[in-house]
């Protein structure tokens, strides 16, 4: 199939290596994890929808993130399991908006992430000026200038190549998959992807380090056991959070550069995508006092 039309606007996905007999049982799987996100990241975005506090507009940001991620990979790689291979085409336009957004979803999920440190290092290190300092329009200014910067780079990432082959070496189209359709040098696209992740990941780990180290420090040096407390609970759902991402975030990324490993890079794609997108509304749904708050008022109403 790589010579399948030189140029041609199909393109073919390919699926995942497991046995006939488990297809059906893997796809109820995935099918029901996918609904659970949805569910529960649209109920986090529901219920905090009265909640003004700039904490809250940061989880509704990051479970509409997880939404629009899961939402554009998912549904297609369902529907992909069900029909065989000649069947299992996108077309370039479409695969091109699926590995934008597919590549935005990660970015963001770092961008907004880091706000959420800051925001942590705010209210613990500096309680007196919080209020001040993270009103929801600075909130707004913030995320909106995370998700434009993230538009506008990922967008130049995925910009225009001359390609020649259609076999997308993936179960969903990403970054990677598509340069490897190209018959032209892609060196510059490899150097302009690895310089952007370079330098989103370490901004991303050095920003978080440097705002727990603060944290810590101030905790350590306080003798108020209210504020350790608070610092504690607070932080431990941002950290493990973040620390889930930057775990699945390297698997993938170290796997697409060992081809041979091919059935574990396509199993961890789809990790990748449903565990933050599921356990993220769990952990702070479960920590929030003002979320059970709010859902025991809905369920009363």
């Amino acid at each position: 199939m790589e010579n399948y039309t030189y140029n041609s606007l199909m393109l073919q996905l390919e699926r995942l290596n497991i046995s006939e007999d488990y297809v059906h049982a893997v796809f109820v799987v995935i099918f029901f994890i996918f609904m659970f996100i949805i569910v529960a990241n649209a109920g986090i975005i529901f219920i905090n929808k009265n909640l003004r506090q700039p904490m809250f507009l940061l989880y509704c940001n990051l479970s509409l993130n997880d939404i629009l991620g899961n939402c554009v990979v998912i549904p297609r790689l369902l529907s992909d399991m069900l029909m065989s291979t000649s069947e299992r085409f996108i077309n370039f336009h479409e695969c091109v908006v699926q590995a934008f957004i597919t590549m935005l979803y990660g970015t963001a999920a770092h961008t907004v992430l880091m706000i959420m440190a800051f925001d942590r290092y705010m209210a613990i290190c500096n309680p007196l000026h919080y209020t001040t300092i993270m009103t929801s329009k600075m909130v707004w200014k913030l995320l909106l200038s995370a998700w434009g910067v993230g538009f506008v780079l990922v967008g130049i990432l995925i910009g225009r190549f001359k390609r020649c082959r259609t076999l997308i070496t993936n179960l969903f189209c990403d970054n990677v998959s598509l340069f490897r359709l190209s018959c032209d040098s892609v060196f510059i696209n490899n150097v302009y992807g690895l310089t952007f992740t370079a330098v989103l990941l370490t901004s991303s780990i050095c920003s978080v380090f440097l705002t727990y180290t603060k944290i810590t420090v101030i905790c350590l040096t306080s003798k108020n056991k209210s504020l350790n407390k608070k610092a504690l609970k607070t932080c431990s759902n941002h950290l493990t959070v973040y620390l889930i991402m930057i775990v699945c975030g390297f698997t993938i990324i170290i796997l697409n550069r060992f081809p041979q490993y091919s059935y574990y890079r396509k199993f961890s794609a789809i990790i990748i995508r449903v565990i933050p997108g599921s356990l993220n509304p769990i952990i702070y749904g479960i920590q929030s006092a003002e979320i059970h708050k709010s859902l025991s008022q809905f369920l009363r109403t």
